[in-house]
């Protein structure tokens, strides 16, 4: 059984592309720029300067891992690490492939974050395993997380 812990919404930057061809495809960066927390227990921020790096391949399958901080309204922080894939039906590989948006109810984008905290209210979290289900859009990311 799966328990919705929080909500996470991000505001990103534009992507930054490191490189791209037929045979490893893309590479790019997106700046994580700020957002909130929400949960039925805590709220709080995400820090800026987190970074979503990501490699979309050539059948539109973008691989990602995402770093990022959160300050909780309490003072408390905690790192996050989230890895995961994004997927795209066939008929829109190659929007993605050359770093088009496409409509988020149509792929496939989950994650499995984890977390590193230094508060012992927060400790739990580095005992469980979550997954997340997340959105994309032109500018925002919202994930949000379940315990396993």
């Amino acid at each position: 059984m799966m328990e919705k812990v929080f909500e996470i919404k991000m505001h990103v930057g534009k992507p930054i592309v490191v490189g791209q061809d037929n045979q490893v495809g893309r590479r790019q960066l997106i700046p994580i720029v700020s957002g909130t927390v929400k949960s039925a227990h805590f709220s709080g921020e995400v820090l800026p300067g987190g970074v979503d790096s990501q490699r979309i391949d050539s059948n539109g399958k973008c691989t990602l891992s995402a770093r990022y901080a959160i300050r909780l309204t309490d003072g408390a922080t905690i790192y996050i690490e989230n890895n995961g894939i994004r997927t795209v039906p066939e008929s829109y590989k190659e929007t993605v492939i050359h770093g088009g948006f496409v409509d988020p109810e149509l792929y496939y984008f989950r994650t499995t974050p984890t977390f590193e905290t230094y508060d012992a209210s927060y400790k739990w979290l580095m005992e469980k395993i979550f997954v997340g289900y997340a959105t994309r859009t032109t500018d925002e990311v919202l994930l949000t997380i379940y315990m396993v």
